[in-house]
């Protein structure tokens, strides 16, 4: 099995529990972790310890612990009670609060390890508990549920092996994505077939990284030799994933409960302080210092007072017989103690509990804030720590997400260009459509003869050259379906464009009906309906950046579609009008829209048999099948004709762009992070003008890393800025300002872990801090095709960086929970992915644009607030002791 050398440890897994068939391997059960998951931070039994350690840790509590203790020991001026009741106020309060919170982290938690999951014993069905599942059990999951824990899949109730999923809690995208059942357990459709299943799996030990797996399956057959299949990501399904529009599927659990990928994604939840509290705590010891100071001037110049006999206490605090005797220094010590209690006030209790009082009464005028209600989902702003009011003020770094957060997740087909017309679904009159015809010279405005045989074909390319799935209606019979409204049918697809394009052409008169019997089926404009046979599907990667389809018409003409990026099908075009089209997707992509292109090339049955036979040799191969592949579909994807191109727009949500562009005015950096494709990535930080015309782009990709080393791209980068910067010093706004270049950088997940990677020297610090000195120099970053952990990595390695900046992360979706818990301030949208990452901030708004109100009016007022209550108690308490410790002077120096 490849890359079995680089394993450092493995598991073996028995489905079902069986034991393989004697002499076959040693059987050698392991121990795994139930499938309980816990986020919460406290038990029953912890609780009170715990949390008392937890406050005690901030040096006021402490401080004034010490001093109710010193009040209770010796003789002082003031009563213990002074102190013991305010301490006991905050601590109480606090530990409350506390309290709850984690309880209701418990309660989640029960509702997931409580939920019924369905598995396998002795051929039937038994329902359990999601928390008593075991590795090696074999479980059903139906349609629209969760899976519970991460499975290998093993069969579904399609015939052809495979099931849909959505992956939107853990990596935020909402498309379907395909998976596959193994060969060989795929047509195993019943409870008693699967229980009859005897096999092992070897993989390897729990990681955090969604996109990589690598195991093998041993499937035994009747004593003979096992037949063993490599298993990859297609087969493994995630933890936290749902099935869609698939009836049933059946899998064996390989990582159960804090060992599943969803968990080793999940980052643990900290006390997060502000940095007015932390600068507070700097304070109090400046002031400490004060006060031991003062004490110890007392103590001195009283003894010093008091050495000659005559001044000794005045005679109505005469000492007695036995203080006369007791030893100087124990006597000395006790004085000072309890002038140190005397000036205790300058340091101010009072302050904690009215900050506290503050920080949560102010709380409340975000929430109170009516322009930052979204009337669409009835709902405003939550507040859900009111401890970092004040940070808000101070962000430096923001990083977001994009999917769901700058955008609303939702396409939309806008245009589409045939041949140099422009034809948009919305301008309908009298049922025509009419061709919008701006900005291209035209030679007519409607096509000809031989234009009207393209058009034709452009829209059956569109209709033919994806991988959509139809999802009917209960309601609908197959034979009744010309008469139905041609809105009927529900598209799915693991890439939402797909859905754009199919609806798109559905509204210039073609309906993609469904794919049976290996034909696929359109509806067009005269509401005949036309098959296809589909020979070859060539799926979409993102080396190639194209798909292609051949299939074969009802008259038997073999034809070939293929779409994809304009930098990889224009190199491939012989023939079609080629400059007009082109100067229309560069249009179009400067808008930030999604551009395809499409192109078409007839193929002989002589030329079709030839690519068959070249495909198969391809799809047999077991080393470099991938290349292999690649290097067949060179071949046959050439000397296409250019049909047209369409535009897809992912819609940017309400004043995103505005948004960002104030942020960055304010001197705020702003980075992206997703999970998504590079190129969807930049058309959309160009759209929301995070990247500007002007901007030039420096790529940190795996394509540039395989082309040189990662030390030369990043030192040809770091040299690139810095050349640029030397000759100009930057200033804040300088993604702004139009006389210095302008930088923005592209990274990806696979560049960034290598980066991350400590060095076989041990050090990792040389690439951080050059990677980390590119980044200071760019105005905005993007961060593409990144796990959820990475997020938090990056967050973590901008907030540890040596100018210690204050940063703020904002997403939506279950795979921002780890960012949002790593920065300063994290803030959840209450968006369509679910509520988990609302749940997980400090803050939760409705849409991104209220991030701009709520840094720039409340963070900027939070913080004025804070920092005059703050230096004004600092003041208040000073002016308050003073005076005692001048008034020491003129009563003989006594405490009392």
């Amino acid at each position: 099995c490849a890359g079995e050398e680089n394993w450092v440890d493995s598991r073996t897994i028995y489905v079902g529990h069986r034991e393989p068939p004697p002499g076959a391997e040693a059987y050698i059960p392991q121990r795994f972790p139930d499938n309980r998951i816990v986020s919460s931070k406290y038990t029953f039994w912890n609780f009170i310890p715990k949390n008392l350690f937890e406050q005690f840790r901030r040096i006021a509590n402490f401080y004034f612990l010490i001093i109710f203790l010193v009040q209770l020991i010796i003789d002082t001026p003031t009563s213990p009670v002074t102190s013991g009741l305010p301490l006991l106020f905050v601590i109480t309060v606090t530990a409350i609060k506390q309290g709850y919170e984690d309880w209701l982290r418990h309660k989640a938690d029960n509702a997931i390890n409580q939920c019924p999951v369905h598995f396998i014993q002795h051929g039937k069905l038994v329902r359990k508990q999601s928390r008593k599942l075991r590795v090696g059990d074999i479980v059903m999951v139906t349609e629209d549920e969760k899976f519970p824990c991460d499975l290998i899949f093993l069969s579904s109730s399609r015939g052809d092996g495979t099931c849909f999923v959505t992956t939107t809690s853990l990596d935020g995208e909402s498309s379907h994505k395909t998976y596959y059942a193994v060969q060989d357990t795929k047509a195993f459709h019943n409870e008693q077939e699967i229980d009859a299943l005897h096999a092992t799996i070897e993989c390897e030990q729990p990681q955090p990284d969604l996109y990589k797996f690598v195991g093998r399956i041993n499937v035994y057959h009747d004593r003979n030799e096992p037949i063993a299949r490599p298993l990859g990501s297609e087969n493994l399904l995630l933890r936290g994933a749902t099935l869609k529009n698939t009836e049933k599927i059946f899998g064996v659990a390989i990582y159960t409960g804090m060992e599943t990928k969803m968990a080793l994604n999940y980052q643990s939840k900290s006390q997060k302080r502000s940095a007015v509290e932390k600068s507070m705590n700097v304070f109090l010891v400046v002031y400490l210092c004060i006060l031991v100071s003062k004490a110890l001037i007392n103590t001195v110049l009283k003894y010093a007072w008091q050495s000659e006999p005559f001044r000794d206490e005045p005679w109505y605090n005469q000492k007695t017989e036995p203080e006369k005797k007791r030893n100087l220094f124990l006597q000395a010590f006790t004085d000072f103690l309890a002038f140190m209690v005397l000036f205790n006030y300058i340091i101010p209790v009072s302050m904690y509990v009215t900050v506290e009082m503050q920080k949560f009464l102010g709380s409340y005028f975000i929430a109170w804030d009516e322009e930052m209600f979204d009337e669409a989902i009835g709902e405003g702003p939550l507040v859900n720590t009111s401890d970092l009011n004040e940070e808000l003020g101070q962000i430096e770094y923001i990083f977001t997400d994009k999917t769901g957060t700058l955008t609303e997740n939702n396409m939309e087909f806008v245009e589409c260009c045939i041949e140099g017309h422009v034809y948009v679904p919305h301008v309908i009159c009298n049922g025509q459509i009419l061709h919008d015809c701006t900005g291209i010279d035209m030679i007519d405005s409607s096509p000809g003869g031989s234009g009207k045989e393209r058009e034709e074909l452009f829209f059956r390319a569109l209709c033919l050259c994806h991988t959509v799935q139809v999802k009917e209606d209960d309601s609908i019979d197959g034979l009744k379906k010309s008469q139905v409204p041609r809105k009927s049918c529900i598209y799915i697809s693991s890439s939402p464009d797909e859905v754009a394009l199919v609806e798109g052409i559905q509204r210039l008169g073609y309906t993609y009906l469904r794919l049976k019997d290996n034909h696929m089926e359109i509806l067009n404009r005269e509401n005949n309906i036309e098959r296809f046979e589909l020979l070859e599907i060539f799926s979409f990667d993102s080396v190639r950046r194209r798909m292609s389809v051949i299939v074969k018409s009802s008259t038997g003409d073999i034809f070939l579609f293929c779409k994809g990026a304009d930098s990889s099908i224009f190199p491939r075009v012989k023939e079609g009008k080629i400059e007009q089209i082109r100067s229309r997707v560069q249009r179009n992509a400067v808008e930030g829209l999604r551009t395809l292109c499409v192109a078409y090339k007839k193929l002989t049955e002589k030329e079709y048999s030839n690519v068959q036979r070249l495909l198969q040799n391809a799809k047999l191969a077991l080393q470099d099948r991938e290349k292999k592949l690649a290097e067949v579909y060179e071949k046959i994807e050439r000397d296409f004709i250019l049909l047209g191109a369409t535009a897809v727009e992912d819609r940017l949500q309400e004043k995103a762009a505005d948004t960002i562009e104030a942020l960055q005015k304010a001197g705020i950096k702003v980075w992206v992070l997703t999970g998504d494709k590079m190129e969807t990535a930049a058309a959309t930080c160009y759209a929301c003008k995070l990247f500007r015309r002007n901007t030039q782009i420096l790529e940190l990709t795996t394509k540039k890393i395989e082309e040189q080393s990662l030390h030369d791209v990043l030192f040809d980068l770091n040299k690139t800025v810095i050349r640029q910067n030397g000759s100009l010093t930057r200033d804040t706004f300088s993604g702004l300002s139009t006389d210095t270049q302008d930088y923005g950088l592209i990274i990806d997940g696979a560049s960034l872990s290598l980066i991350m990677k400590p060095r076989h020297d041990g050090s990792s610090g040389n690439y951080r801090e050059i990677f980390l000195n590119i980044c200071r120099n760019c105005s905005a970053v993007l961060c593409c095709r990144m796990a959820p952990l990475q997020k938090a990595q990056i967050v973590k390695l901008i907030k540890l960086s040596k100018e210690r900046p204050i940063t703020l992360a904002i997403g939506d979706g279950a795979n921002d929970v780890s960012m949002i818990l790593e920065a300063h301030v994290g803030i959840g949208i209450i968006g369509k992915e679910g509520r988990q990452a609302a749940r997980n901030s400090d803050y939760a708004i409705p849409k991104f644009k209220h991030l701009k109100k709520m840094l720039l009016v409340h963070g900027h007022l939070y913080y004025i607030r804070i920092s005059e209550l703050v230096q004004y108690f600092f003041y208040k308490n000073v002016c308050f002791i003073f005076p005692q410790f001048l008034y020491q002077f003129f009563c003989g120096f006594s405490q009392q």
